[in-house]
């Protein structure tokens, strides 16, 4: 963390002209969307499940940062030497996002294990889906919800359509993703008790071109204002480093 801080502060003393010059490509897991964008939107972007820009990186795929919404990922990344030290920068809940409309009269998590409702999760692999057996496994109520599980989504975007569209009757999600589809879907709570730790991390991508440019990206994200801009958007947010 000391070697990423450092970096991004030595940007500071380049000309405005020099970073603004520089554009960088951005990996970020699909739930970052709109609070990247807004924190800057100058930047390229390739938003999709971390596993899959985990698995990109690995095959060569040029990028300056990589941002996933669970530790496994850039840890082993960071183990295989291909991102430097990641940062812990954002924190996140589970919950139920039904349609409007609410057809299976969903009110909690065990309304799921109903039949005919039907439930859309993400797949395995990534870390929405992952967090979402976990939760189900520590209510006790897997097998009861697998069995109406009609969709297993590549990552949450997809999710968050199906339900939107009212194509299932309930989704495992981000409390961050409900915002920007508010005015077509409810959100149910879940038990507190059970949430699994859900933390965000990302660094610089070692095999980056434009590492003093990549190192202020995460700067920014790292900002008073990009804390401010990620607590807007329903992130919670870890101590500063």
């Amino acid at each position: 963390m000391k070697r990423l801080l450092a970096v991004a502060l030595a940007a500071l003393a380049l000309p405005a002209s020099v970073s603004a010059a520089t554009q960088i490509t951005v990996f970020a897991a699909a739930s970052l969307t709109n609070v990247f964008l807004r924190i800057d939107g100058s930047e390229r972007y390739s938003f999709e499940g971390s596993d899959q820009l985990a698995l990109q990186l690995r095959e060569g795929a040029p990028a300056d940062v990589y941002a996933a919404a669970s530790p496994r990922y850039p840890q082993l990344l960071y183990r295989d030497g291909l991102v430097r030290k990641p940062v812990v920068f954002a924190t996140n809940k589970l919950i139920i996002l039904v349609p409007r409309s609410n057809p299976a009269k969903i009110k909690s998590v065990y309304d799921l294990r109903r039949s005919g409702v039907k439930v859309v999760v993400g797949d395995s692999t990534v870390p929405i889906g992952l967090y979402t057996r976990q939760i189900l496994d520590t209510l006790g109520i897997t097998a009861d919800v697998a069995k109406n599980v009609v969709s297993q989504e590549t990552d949450v975007k997809g999710i968050v359509s199906k339900i939107a569209l009212g194509e299932a009757d309930a989704g495992f999600v981000y409390r961050t993703d409900a915002k920007p589809v508010a005015a077509e879907t409810r959100t149910i709570a879940l038990p507190a008790w059970a949430q699994p730790p859900i933390r965000y991390e990302l660094a610089v991508v070692e095999a980056t071109r434009h590492p003093v440019a990549a190192a202020t990206f995460v700067r920014k994200v790292l900002s008073r204002r990009g804390r401010l801009l990620l607590a807007k958007a329903g992130f919670g947010l870890p101590k500063r480093p």
